[in-house]
This record gives structure tokens, C-alpha cells and sequence, in this order.
């Protein structure tokens, strides 16, 4: 028994102490106890008390219960707990005391609560870092949401919002960027829209301006015929005119109808050539025997004013384009030049060979245009010289019609004043087929 009350004491660093149910003490577990003087100061406590209560001693006694208290020593500062316990030897009844002091137990707790302040701290730093990472996580795809959606009300859709998760945020910035994707489309398919329509409106703004001009240009250029015609006609009628006279008034009446018919001509030519429906009859041919074709036709004209021509043709020189449309150019230009040549004087016809095209001058000598003549010499029924009519021996329409040919040709045209006088001039693709 001792030696069990001996592995308790060690084992739960207690004292026990053995107590007869007439206060005696029997025995005391560990010899030792005068060593420890706080163990030894509580039992004496212990004792004073029992001896001021024996009442609560004989409670114990009689209702044979355990009963655990905790004893303060104010001499040592230290709380002690005690356990008695009634036991039951042969032929008498006795009181087991355990005495064991708290320090370690409050040590202990000093320590864990030591251990709390800084779990609490660590718990909290804890908690802030994953508040931030949190708050990031959801802040920014917020911000990004927002930016996103301030660039789409100032119709900037050259960013998406590069949220890729994949919850509700996600699913909100993959709506964002298809609303984008669509606004965008839509604005763009409006302002393409917008401008078509503006170029249709200026469109057609510049070809009723045309129209306007040309009905005031084509009533000016017949009223003179016109009147000619219609004078001569009534002189006619009222017998003014004698034997001589009337076939001279004839042949006024057939020239001023002829001038006429020409303009017609002109005119339906350059309104099919404008309206965009015209279609060429494109093909290969040599262009310098084009080029001498014109030449032998015109060469009574040449005569006529004994005007000079000098040529310089490169041979054989293939294009692919409209055969009947740039024989028209070139007798434009050829009886443009005889014109405004004066007699005795020089027309040089030039056909230069170059790398992927060819370039046709046709120079006249005569006076020189001025700067404004320059640019406005292919509008319709311009006239660069009013006071001797220098453009105006034809319809008016000549140069016009010869840009539009050359335009729908994708070709380099223009005029430009030299020592001799003046030179017209264009290009045209060659091609290789034969």
C-alpha cells in the first residue's frame, strides 16, 4: 500500500496523508515532506482548520463522500487543490488526503495565455492577408469590369475586359465584351452606312449640279445654231435672198444642222459614258497602227493648213482596251491639234515603248495655255481663250468625253505647255497577247 501511495505522490507530485476519525494522523505518504515547506504550510492549514470545524470533518466522516477544495497559502503565494476521501480500513474508519499544488497547472495556463496573444495576433494577420487576397479577387475584376464599361461609354472598343473566372464575375465581363463586340459592330455597319450615304447624297448633289450645267451649257451651245438656222430659213422663206445668195444660205443652214448633230452625238456619248452603265470592248491590238490610221485620216486636214507632221512611233506596241473608244481619243486630240495649229506650222505624234506601258503625244504648235486653262481644260463646254473661241471650234464636249475614255482605262492623262506650244498626253497598259 505504501509503496502504491508512493507511485501516486510521484507520479502526481502530491502529498497523501492518512487521517484516523479522531484527527490523528496515521501516516504521511513521503517521508520528504519536511523539504517541501509549502506542501508541508497547506496541510498544516489544513489541520487548524479541521480543528476550528470538526463539524465538517464528521460530514465527511458520516456522508462518506469525496470532497475537493482548493486551499490558497498566502505565505507562498500558490493555490493548492485537496482531495479527501473516505477509505475503510479493518476496524476503523479513515480519511485519505491528497495535497498537490496548482503552480504547475497555473504555469501552464500562464503560458497558454501567453500562447492565445500570439495566436490571436498570428490568427489576425492571418485573417487581413486573406481579407486582402479577398478583396483583390474581387475588387479587381470589379475595376477592370468598370474600366471596361467607361471605355464603352466613350465608344472605345479596343480593349476587352480580361476577367477569366469562372463564376459570376467572369460570366459578367464575357457579356460586357459581347456587348462591346456588338456595340461596335453595329456603330461600325452605322458610320459605313453614314458614309455611303453622304457619298450617294454628294453624289447626287454633284450630278444634278452636272445636269444643271449641262442643260445651261447645251441651251447656250444651241441657241446659236439655232438662230442661224432660223434666220437664214426666214430670209429664205421671204424670197431676200437671190440665185447666189440662196445657195450660200443653203450651205449655212446644212453646216449650223451639222454642228448640231455633232453636239447630239456628244452629248449621248458623254451621258452614257457619266451614267456609270457604259460597258468597254476591251481587246488587244498594236496602238501605233491604230495611231497611223488616224493620221491618214485626218492627213487632208493636215494638207489643207500644210501643217507639218512629224512622227515617232515605236512598233509593234500591244494594249489591251477599247478599240473604238481610243480611236475616238486620239482623233480628239489630232483634230484638236489641227485647230489650234496655225498654217505652216509643226505637229509632232510621238509613241513611246516604256516597261509595263505605253505613252502617246500628240504636241501642236500654237499658243500656250494659262495655269487655270491647265486643270479646267476637260470640263464640259469650257473654253480657254472666250474672245477668239480657242476650244470652241467643235461641240465643247470633245476634251470631256476623251477623260471620261481615259478614266474608265485606268489611264495617265493630262496637258501640259512645251517650247513648240501646247502637248496632250496619256498612257495605256501594254499586254503581251498578240
Amino acid at each position: 500500500m505504501y509503496y502504491m501511495m508512493r507511485q501516486f505522490e510521484e507520479s502526481n507530485n502530491a502529498k497523501i496523508i492518512i487521517i484516523d476519525s479522531s484527527g490523528q494522523v496515521r501516516s504521511i505518504g513521503d517521508s520528504k515532506i519536511d523539504e517541501d515547506s509549502s506542501k508541508k504550510s497547506t496541510i498544516n492549514r489544513i489541520f487548524q482548520e479541521w480543528i476550528l470545524d470538526f463539524q465538517a470533518f464528521n460530514d465527511i466522516l458520516e456522508l462518506k463522500k469525496n470532497k475537493t477544495t482548493i486551499y490558497y497559502n498566502p505565505d507562498f503565494d500558490i493555490n493548492n487543490i485537496v482531495c479527501k476521501q473516505v477509505i475503510i480500513l479493518p476496524n476503523n474508519k479513515n480519511i485519505i488526503l491528497a495535497v498537490s499544488s496548482l503552480q504547475p497547472i497555473e504555469e501552464a495556463s500562464e503560458i497558454i495565455k501567453e500562447f492565445y496573444i500570439y495566436i490571436f495576433i498570428g490568427a489576425l494577420i492571418i485573417v487581413i492577408i486573406l481579407s486582402i487576397i479577398y478583396a483583390n479577387m474581387i475588387s479587381k475584376p470589379l475595376i477592370k469590369l468598370n474600366n471596361s464599361a467607361k471605355r464603352i461609354s466613350e465608344m472605345d472598343f479596343s480593349q476587352q475586359c480580361d476577367v477569366n473566372s469562372d463564376d459570376e464575375l467572369g460570366n459578367l465581363a464575357k457579356t460586357l465584351n459581347f456587348l462591346s463586340y456588338r456595340l461596335n459592330s453595329a456603330l461600325t455597319e452605322l458610320q459605313q452606312k453614314n458614309i455611303k450615304l453622304k457619298q450617294d447624297i454628294e453624289k447626287e448633289r454633284k450630278l444634278d449640279k452636272m445636269r444643271k450645267e449641262f442643260v445651261a451649257g447645251v441651251s447656250h451651245e444651241l441657241r446659236t445654231p439655232i438662230s442661224i438656222i432660223s434666220g437664214y430659213a426666214e430670209g429664205l422663206k421671204d424670197n431676200v435672198a437671190d440665185d447666189d445668195s440662196r445657195e450660200f444660205y443653203l450651205d449655212v443652214i446644212m453646216d449650223e444642222a451639222s454642228k448640231m448633230n455633232a453636239l447630239v452625238s456628244d452629248m449621248l456619248d458623254l451621258s452614257q459614258l457619266e451614267s456609270g452603265n457604259f460597258k468597254m470592248e476591251a481587246e488587244p491590238f498594236h496602238i501605233d497602227e491604230l495611231m497611223k490610221k488616224c493620221i491618214n485620216k485626218n492627213k487632208q486636214f493636215f494638207q489643207q493648213k500644210n501643217i507639218k507632221v512629224q512622227e515617232s512611233l515605236a512598233k509593234e506596241v500591244t494594249v489591251y482596251a477599247d478599240y473604238l473608244r481610243i480611236e475616238q481619243v486620239i482623233t480628239n486630240f489630232l483634230t484638236n491639234a489641227i485647230r489650234h495649229t496655225p498654217e505652216n506650222g509643226v505637229v509632232n505624234i510621238k509613241l513611246r515603248d516604256e516597261q509595263q506601258s505605253c505613252k502617246v503625244e500628240i504636241e501642236n504648235q500654237g499658243e500656250h495655255l494659262a495655269e487655270c486653262d491647265l486643270e479646267n481644260i476637260w470640263d464640259r463646254f469650257y473654253k480657254a481663250d472666250k474672245s477668239r473661241n480657242r476650244i470652241a471650234g467643235g461641240t465643247g464636249l470633245g476634251l470631256s468625253i476623251v477623260k471620261n475614255i481615259l478614266l474608265m482605262h485606268n489611264s495617265t492623262f493630262g496637258v501640259k505647255n512645251t517650247k513648240l506650244g501646247v502637248c496632250f498626253f496619256f498612257t495605256l497598259n501594254k499586254t503581251n497577247a498578240k
